[in-house]
């Protein structure tokens, strides 16, 4: 399982590099998506670091399993937010329901990850 796991941490670092840096340096997809959700650039931003946060609990969680674990539970919980900030916004013109499937595949990854990682510690 422990390859399950590193397979599935290092998938999620990826994607949440790219999401979480574009966020912080403020790309032009990005700062389209957080206008349409109606978020302040500071939150953006903040939401963005915190994406990279994980990224790094997710890359260190793979020799230390239990803090992969604690960042996967990050992950899952940052997922919940943008589900919530999508249906309060009606984000139906960024992305339509992909985006809430893309929240709910990315927190269940996620919490795989926390799963195996907290049972390997």
């Amino acid at each position: 399982m422990d390859t399950v796991r590193i397979v599935i941490s290092l998938l999620l670092a990826a994607l949440l590099a790219m999401t979480g840096g574009g966020k912080v340096l403020g790309a032009g997809k990005s700062v389209e998506v957080r206008d349409a959700l109606g978020l302040s650039p500071a939150l953006w931003r903040l939401i963005g670091a915190m994406e990279l946060s994980g990224v790094a609990g997710l890359v260190v969680g793979i020799w230390l399993p239990v803090l992969g674990g604690a960042a996967a539970v990050g992950v899952v919980l940052l997922m919940i937010g943008a589900a919530g900030s999508r249906l309060r916004a009606s984000d139906a013109g960024v992305r339509g329901p992909a985006g809430l499937v893309t929240d709910a595949v990315v927190a269940v990854l996620a919490g795989v990850v926390a799963v195996l990682g907290f049972a390997a510690a």
